[in-house]
């Protein structure tokens, strides 16, 4: 589609918008020293760099390999290096040793994200007719998506890697942009909900994911959801109350993870006599690791770096359970209802199932979710990681259960 026919304020928005994801993703980068974007604190974290080259691997393998005619890759190598998990794509370098990658060099996928982004404007700029538009459009705009997944993970596996320097650096100062978590009123209230049949799943406005679909019907038993997310002085007094020592509250797997990790509080918590802390000074509580470093406990701001065992064990705790992600989607545009978006991803107690009728997305791209539907839980909202924009009412994040490096935390809901 040429950029001057009928079609062009739809194209040149999206070619304005591939730029400016494209362009946030090195900003995010930028403050972070070359050794920083190479380094892999554990297998289920990648480093900042193979973000930086896999999103751009992408596009090249699936946009403009299939359909720019006489593109010229980069690096044929790159093929193998910065595939993730597409078994449809060939072998891929092992995801736990992404972190050995020291070369090729932070500039090297510099210059391959310009390589790629000059074919991928330049595809836009020559494309002819409504055909070929529809074909290149719906993919430019997953990889978009995907890319801004890619987004928030720089931002919590490099806040994991941080976390594991003794010297706790923050990853930006807090003089920076904003990358707080916002506080909340202590009060918590209850919006009782009568239940009934509700409509559910993405609404066909706009972009989704495949795993949002499709729109169905679902049962909901009369209930009770919180108004807000559990805080961080909520998420304290069950520490203070053993909830750590106590195993009545665990699921099992749950109990077994604090065992054998050592669990007494969220992630990033530092106790007073936690050693990392000797060259601190300051309040003699509680402590939080983030991305603006070392901080006092915000007792209002929500309790983050939790797992869905942290959360199910604090909501058996409080009396209550944790929302069905229908639950959470229902009450999404209820009055009096708080923070259901961008503080941290909020579990719910449903598994990570199809939708009945659930197609994946055709061609390559069937890989993208339908293969993961096991052995995870779904997260509901958003984070203060999650690009602005990015996420929905009916977008599903997974995760498993013992999961505890993202911006996650939890509402309560019980039975009426």
């Amino acid at each position: 589609m040429n950029l001057t026919r009928p079609d062009q304020p739809a194209a040149e928005a999206l070619r304005d918008r591939f730029v400016a994801v494209r362009t946030h993703s090195l900003s995010l980068a930028a403050p972070l020293s070359p050794e920083d974007q190479c380094i892999q604190s554990m297998p289920d974290a990648s480093p900042t760099k193979w973000h930086l080259a896999h999103t751009t691997w992408f596009f090249e393998t699936v946009l403009l390999q299939p359909h720019a005619s006489g593109y010229l890759g980069f690096d044929p190598r790159f093929q193998y290096l910065f595939n993730s998990y597409y078994e449809a794509l060939g072998p891929r370098h092992p995801r736990p040793q992404r972190g050995l990658l020291t070369r090729p060099s932070i500039d090297q996928v510099h210059d391959y994200r310009r390589h790629v982004d000059h074919a991928v404007l330049q595809l836009l700029e020559q494309a002819e007719g409504s055909a070929q538009w529809a074909v290149i459009e719906p993919i430019l705009t997953l990889g978009l998506h995907h890319e801004q997944q890619h987004q928030e993970l720089i931002l919590t596996d490099i806040l994991h890697a941080l976390s594991c320097n003794p010297l706790l650096p923050a990853y930006r100062a807090p003089a920076g942009p904003a990358l707080r978590l916002a506080g909340s009123t202590p009060a918590m209230k209850w919006l009782e909900q009568p239940g009934g049949v509700v409509e559910v799943g993405h609404d066909g406005a706009g972009f989704a994911f495949d795993n949002e679909l499709p729109r169905h019907e679902a049962l909901l038993r009369p209930h009770a959801i919180a108004d807000r997310l559990v805080n961080c002085g909520d998420y304290a007094q069950f520490v203070a109350d053993g909830g750590y020592q106590r195993p009545e509250l665990w699921l099992s797997d749950g109990w077994a993870a604090v065992q054998s990790q050592g669990w007494r509080a969220p992630a990033y918590w530092l106790a007073p006599d936690d050693p990392r802390r000797a060259h601190e000074g300051g309040p003699a509580g509680w402590q939080v690791f983030g991305l603006h470093g070392l901080r006092p406990l915000e007792p209002e701001a929500p309790v983050s770096q939790l797992s869905f065992f942290e959360a199910a064990a604090y909501a058996e705790w409080a009396g209550a359970r944790l929302p069905t992600e229908f639950e959470w989607e229902a009450a999404h545009d209820l009055p009096g209802i708080r923070q259901m978006s961008g503080h941290v991803w909020q579990w719910t107690r449903s598994s990570y199932d199809p939708y009945p009728g659930f197609r994946p997305l055709p061609g390559v791209a069937a890989e993208y979710n339908g293969k993961f539907m096991v052995g995870q839980l779904v997260l509901r909202g958003g984070s203060v990681a999650t690009p602005e924009g990015h996420t929905r009412r009916s977008y599903r994040n997974f995760f498993p259960p013992a999961a505890r490096w993202q911006f996650s935390g939890l509402r309560l809901a019980k039975d009426l």
